[in-house]
């Protein structure tokens, strides 16, 4: 299931950092493991990804160097320092906003189990 591209587009920057914390990668293996991942939620395509990586790139929050394999020549991406920080910054932020909508969600459903009892509608038996 695809989610709304308005609300994966600040996260997307962070999520392939944090692929990228693990080991260096490349593109379409970047595309598969999130998408593995996520259960099919984050299915990015390469029209997406690439504009993103080659943004991180000018922000050196990443490297690209080319390697060999089977023959061929593949971009292999890696984290630098300057990304590690910023995925921090970026997980501690995505916390505070993802506890808050939490709370939020948490909050309008308690409401609505003692509006529901109030009026006769919910019983625990």
């Amino acid at each position: 299931m695809a989610m709304d591209k308005s609300t994966v587009s600040g996260s997307t920057a962070m999520l392939l950092l944090r692929l990228l914390e693990e080991k260096d990668m490349y593109g379409y293996e970047m595309i598969e493991t999130l998408k593995e991942r996520s259960g099919n939620v984050f299915e990015l395509k390469a029209g997406t990804l690439y504009p993103l990586l080659h943004s991180l790139e000018g922000r050196k929050l990443l490297v690209c160097s080319e390697r060999e394999v089977n023959g061929k020549m593949r971009k292999y991406y890696s984290i630098t320092k300057e990304g590690r920080k910023f995925l921090i910054e970026k997980k501690a932020e995505w916390k505070t906003y993802s506890d808050a909508v939490s709370s939020v969600l948490q909050i309008g459903a308690v409401r609505s189990v003692l509006s529901l009892r109030k009026e006769g509608k919910w019983r625990l038996d």
